[in-house]
């Protein structure tokens, strides 16, 4: 158990199905992320609120409410902030699966699955810029090294090694040398810098179309890593991260039995307008992987990741 008192909790009760670990999975940068570890006593997350730094525990008790603790500067604004987090607003009701029986199985089988919103934009933005034009293994690596070097400690109980990241201007202060040895090449580490300059209107509440928009106006930010910040800080539900290396294959073998590119994602998922993100979302969660040949998508795994 936690014995230091919280600063804030409460205890959020879902009108839906919640599967905590699959809601929360997109804000985890692989398993090594030092801002997010799940263990015995629940799921941790430590993050820099408007308000400040916060470290904050989130548990799913048997009738599938969610316990949340936090501690530090902002520990009022994240328990506020959780419900949305865990997708209150998340509405599928409107999707019609009824022409992809695998992928309406796969929603089926997953129904906690829930786009949350974390409320802010810089905080996904600056592993989303790292995340430009190279592997995933590599931008974890770099977010790793990074976090590591510049992060602080957390407020309250949270598990030994985790960091919270730093702050925009502590972005800003990272010099051209420490970049280059976490492994981020300069078109990268310049648009981190833009971005962290910019920081403070970015998280100004707006809703996703200007969010994305201003986004895109930033030099060195794209469609893909707009959708990829939007899905994560106003949970989107029809942002598709375009230009993604694997993402078109994967959605043209799942639906169509053959590989596609971006245009071709696109016209596959015009149907599903206004849900896009939702069924991206179910077809990756599905454990579905493209063959070297075959038919289109069958049910393989039903977990979500």
């Amino acid at each position: 158990m936690i014995s230091v008192p919280a600063a804030a909790a409460t205890r959020y009760t879902p009108r839906h199905a919640l599967d905590l670990a699959a809601t929360m999975a997109p804000h985890r940068r692989g398993v090594g992320d030092p801002t997010f570890r799940v263990d015995a006593t629940g799921l941790w997350r430590v993050q820099v609120t408007p308000l400040g730094p916060v470290t904050l525990l989130l548990r799913q008790v048997v009738d599938g409410s969610v316990d949340a603790q936090a501690w530090g500067p902002g520990a009022a604004w994240a328990i506020e902030q959780v419900p949305a987090l865990l997708g209150r607003h998340d509405d599928w009701s409107g999707l019609d699966l009824g022409a992809h029986p695998a992928l309406a199985e796969v929603r089926r089988r997953a129904p906690g699955v829930r786009l949350g919103s974390s409320g802010l934009v810089f905080e996904s933005l600056l592993p989303a810029v790292l995340e430009q034009k190279v592997t995933i293994l590599e931008a974890h690596r770099a977010w790793y090294r990074l976090i590591r070097r510049h992060g602080e400690s957390p407020p309250g109980p949270a598990p030994e090694g985790m960091l919270v990241p730093p702050g925009p201007e502590r972005w800003r202060l990272v010099p051209s040398w420490g970049w280059h040895r976490a492994g981020v090449d300069p078109r990268r580490s310049r648009t981190a810098v833009t971005v962290a300059a910019v920081a403070t209107s970015l998280d100004r509440p707006v809703d996703v179309a200007v969010t994305a928009r201003r986004l895109q106006s930033l030099p060195g930010v794209g469609r893909w890593t707009a959708a990829e910040v939007t899905q994560r800080s106003h949970g989107d539900p029809d942002s598709v991260s375009v230009g993604d290396y694997h993402l078109a294959a994967q959605v043209g073998w799942a639906l169509t039995g053959s590989p596609v590119d971006d245009d071709g994602m696109l016209e596959l998922l015009e149907p599903f307008l206004g849900h896009r993100h939702r069924v991206v979302r179910l077809i990756l969660g599905s454990g579905y992987r493209a063959p070297r040949r075959g038919p289109r998508m069958t049910i393989q795994d039903h977990r979500f990741h």
